[in-house]
């Protein structure tokens, strides 16, 4: 099952057959609302993991429609709304906040992510505490708001102290606040932390702090 490969999908060829499944099961029923969400679930976390910006783009486009889709189908659902609002982080990430915010895709991230948080505010490891804490972050000057990012990193990691992704991006807020000794501290936490939630987002986080702390 798709759900089944989901905890091993960084492993060679994984990706491949959920993309697969996903893709075959939509040909049958291709108003499923769960094959939708779990397509644009699987486009987002492949586009989460490049810095091919070009395939980032299109792959988060391609699961911001299948996220419309689902939304469409099932409006008072979380899953639809929440990869929504992930793959237009993840497409804006990929043109450029500026070149997004230009494109006016900060209202329809807002309305997603609002949608989803209205809907279950915890799936997915507190994603909704997270995906707003690194929306204060992500931001140019002078819309940027560390202190908001990390009142909601905060949040997440109170609620659920085990998700790593928490940890990493309050570490990088917490440095470019100027406190690279609380950052330090908070990205031993990602590094240190287990894996057991969810194997593959754990090791890819891990990978990341792994990155940031050479440059701390």
């Amino acid at each position: 099952t798709i759900d089944g490969l989901w905890l091993q999908r960084d492993e060679s060829g994984v990706q491949a057959q959920i993309d697969a499944a996903w893709r075959e099961g939509l040909k049958t029923y291709p108003e499923d609302y769960g094959l939708l969400w779990r397509a644009a679930r699987a486009r987002w976390w492949s586009a989460d993991g490049l810095t091919d910006q070009a395939l980032r783009k299109q792959l988060a486009r391609e699961g911001w429609n299948y996220g419309k889709r689902a939304a469409a189908k099932q409006p008072a659902a979380v899953e639809g709304h929440y990869f929504i609002a992930v793959n237009i982080g993840a497409y804006s990430q990929a043109v450029g906040i500026l070149a997004a915010l230009g494109e006016g895709l900060e209202g329809k991230f807002l309305a997603a992510l609002d949608a989803a948080c209205k809907a279950d505010e915890h799936f997915n490891g507190e994603g909704c505490f997270i995906t707003r804490g690194r929306y204060h972050f992500e931001l140019p000057w002078p819309k940027r708001d560390l202190k908001k990012s990390k009142e909601f990193l905060g949040k997440a990691i109170g609620n659920q102290p085990g998700i790593l992704r928490s940890y990493y991006f309050l570490a990088q807020t917490l440095d470019a606040d100027g406190d690279k000794k609380a950052a330090k501290e908070t990205l031993r936490k990602a590094l240190d932390g287990a894996s057991t939630y969810d194997p593959p987002e754990a090791r890819r986080v891990k990978a990341w702090a792994k990155d940031l702390e050479k440059k701390l």
